[in-house]
């Protein structure tokens, strides 16, 4: 198994530096996980979202991205993606490494 990374965003901030690390893990072929929750679902607004795809698994906290009044659908982001905080949960369990932002 390769070494992974999970990443939880909880902050509407800092996509590009969630991109360039994401970019940077995946180059050198690490797994990496993304969970967004929060104010971090807002980022899965942005048109830059999509340079995610393919270079980590994602999800979304349903709960979040509900409550902040959002809808349709996000770039490499499948119906059974859009979690709870045990997927969080099952991140933090699986991944060598975890960072928050």
């Amino acid at each position: 198994m390769s070494e992974s990374l999970g990443i939880l965003v909880s902050s509407e901030k800092h996509l590009d530096y969630v991109i360039a690390l994401t970019d940077a893990a995946h180059a050198k072929g690490k797994e990496v996980q993304i969970f967004f929750s929060g104010r971090g679902v807002y980022l899965t607004q942005s048109p830059d979202f999509k340079k995610l795809v393919g270079k980590a698994k994602l999800s979304v906290c349903d709960v979040s991205f509900r409550a902040y009044g959002l809808s349709g659908d996000v770039p490499g982001v499948a119906f059974k993606d859009f979690a709870t905080q045990g997927r969080n949960a099952e991140m933090v369990e699986d991944c060598d490494r975890y960072l928050v932002l």
